[in-house]
């Protein structure tokens, strides 16, 4: 499957039903995505004994992390074919711990896409509704 002839959609669909391979991060911070529609994602994510901090608690990195993905996956999902993207700012609220082992669920909403800019929003919360975490984020637009 060539890459650069999908949208970005398209490319996030096939992610979602594993004709192509997840990006690696997803071995290091375990994440996957559940829904995927224009401007829209909706991932789950596991915190575990390897995203903690020296305290024994989760790390704020696993949910920068994860609310990097949804809100970069958002923008990507509304990009057409060979045009790319890159974080160039995260803005993140920690709202209360993040639990380990437990299914956790992180959404990402595409704000605005201009030629140059795209932002958007994100949260992390339980599986019960919990909010944890929020993000916006500004992707710089990348044309070919």
């Amino acid at each position: 499957m060539m890459m650069k002839n999908l949208t970005g959609l398209q490319q996030m669909q096939a992610i979602l039903n594993g004709e192509i391979p997840a990006p690696s991060i997803s071995k290091v911070i375990p994440m996957k995505p559940l829904d995927v529609s224009e401007g829209n994602v909706m991932f789950e994510a596991f915190a575990n004994e390897h995203h903690l901090n020296p305290m024994g608690g989760v790390h704020g990195g696993f949910a920068a992390t994860v609310l990097d993905t949804v809100t970069a996956c958002a923008v990507h999902s509304a990009l057409p074919a060979g045009v790319s993207y890159s974080t160039i700012d995260l803005n993140i609220k920690m709202v209360r711990p993040v639990p380990q082992n437990q299914r956790l669920i992180a959404k990402g909403n595409l704000m605005n896409l201009s030629k140059s800019l795209g932002i958007s929003e994100g949260t992390l919360s339980t599986e019960d509704g919990k909010l944890l975490a929020t993000a916006t984020a500004t992707c710089l637009i990348i044309r070919p």
